[in-house]
């Protein structure tokens, strides 16, 4: 049976010199599962199985850019090193060998580091102005220019590593209050330089490392952003109050050579600002004119700090998608509950779904 549904995700999409063979993505999910940083074939086989299930694209975990303070997991994947690149090839060709595209997430948390912890335990946190998301001390300090320039190399080389070893194309992660979005937050970034000030100077971290990947890498390689409002522990927060303030943020980011916009919110289909229906994906669109990934609950009656959540309908993901307010819809938990979440969808078989719950996210790999 061929629903309304599956015509509308069943679509293939072209992202740069890439062509995604349906609209669903897999969103990335921090697991931890991957002993010194290096995925193992557990991993190559978590995202081997939804690809053959019909994922169109994976976003993989957020993995740490080669810089001692970008994270503060032993378990979590390097995207630095030669074994962890070597387990990264692997996971790649698992995911091409299912029919599946893979993009890695690079990342560094920048102030959400605690001192001491590993795989770096010496490393200090660092960040624009040395806060934490709470504007306190956080152990670490604010970024010299010299820190900068590393931490853009690094994001850069592991953007060219990605493309040597087979990937797909790369998603940056400027969202959540992580390193990027400390920079392009007011409330984190008090610096007075160059990085700091108004909106426009506030991305210019964002915009250099975006630029230095473009260097680094194909023209016609795919780089998605990934920016939210909201922050960890701080759902209240924004970036911008206004469609014009969005547009200030997005704009330096998207012409330093972008592909895509990754829309990170808790409800896809909520409204981002007052006096409009449209949604963070779709204003990212409508301001930029690059592709769009919507995000958020999709599937799902419960947002992501719910301990557990029913199958939803997708009426309204369909509606955004026949509008054009968005060309990609990322899935997070009903993709941990339900491997086969994305086959069901594009069968048409929606009563098959499995719930979510938080018990069943630790097992469910």
């Amino acid at each position: 049976m061929t629903t309304r549904a599956a015509r509308a995700l069943s679509r293939p999409f072209r992202l740069g010199r890439l062509t995604v063979p349906n609209r669903i993505t897999m969103s990335p999910m921090t697991r931890s599962h991957s002993p010194g940083g290096i995925p193992g074939e557990d991993v190559a086989a978590y995202y081997a199985r939804r690809a053959a299930a019909g994922v169109g694209l994976i976003i993989t975990e957020g993995t740490y850019v080669g810089h001692p303070s970008a994270g503060e997991d032993a378990a979590v994947p390097r995207f630095h090193g030669e074994e962890q690149l070597a387990g990264w090839s692997r996971v790649a060709d698992a995911v091409h060998a299912a029919g599946g595209r893979i993009v890695p997430q690079l990342w560094h948390i920048g102030m959400v580091r605690e001192p001491g912890k590993p795989p770096f335990e010496s490393a200090l946190p660092m960040g624009p102005s040395g806060l934490t998301l709470a504007g306190t001390d956080g152990g670490g300090h604010a970024m010299t220019r010299t820190d900068i320039d590393q931490v853009i190399g690094a994001f850069a080389q592991a953007a060219a590593d990605a493309e040597r070893i087979g990937f797909d194309g790369v998603e940056i992660h400027g969202a959540h209050g992580y390193l990027i979005d400390q920079f392009l937050w007011p409330f984190t970034n008090r610096r007075t330089d160059r990085y700091g000030g108004d909106p426009v100077a506030r991305t210019r971290f964002a915009t250099e490392i975006v630029e230095a990947v473009r260097q680094k890498v194909s023209w016609d390689f795919p780089v998605i952003f990934r920016f939210s409002q909201w922050k960890g522990y701080n759902f209240d927060a924004r970036l911008a109050d206004t469609p014009d303030e969005l547009e200030a943020v997005l704009t330096p980011i998207a012409d330093a050579g972008v592909s895509a916009f990754h829309a990170s919110t808790r409800r896809f289909w909520e409204p981002a600002f007052e006096g409009s229906d449209l949604s963070l994906a779709a204003w990212a669109k409508k301001l930029t004119g690059k592709a769009a990934i919507t995000v958020g609950s999709v599937g799902l009656n419960g947002d992501l700090t719910a301990d557990s959540a029913e199958p939803a309908g997708l009426e309204r993901l369909v509606e955004g998608l026949e509008r054009d307010d968005f060309d990609l819809v990322a899935v997070g938990r009903a993709l941990l509950a339900d491997p086969g979440w994305a086959r069901k969808v594009l069968d048409g078989r929606a009563d098959g779904f499995v719930p979510f719950t938080k018990e069943a996210e630790k097992t469910l790999y």
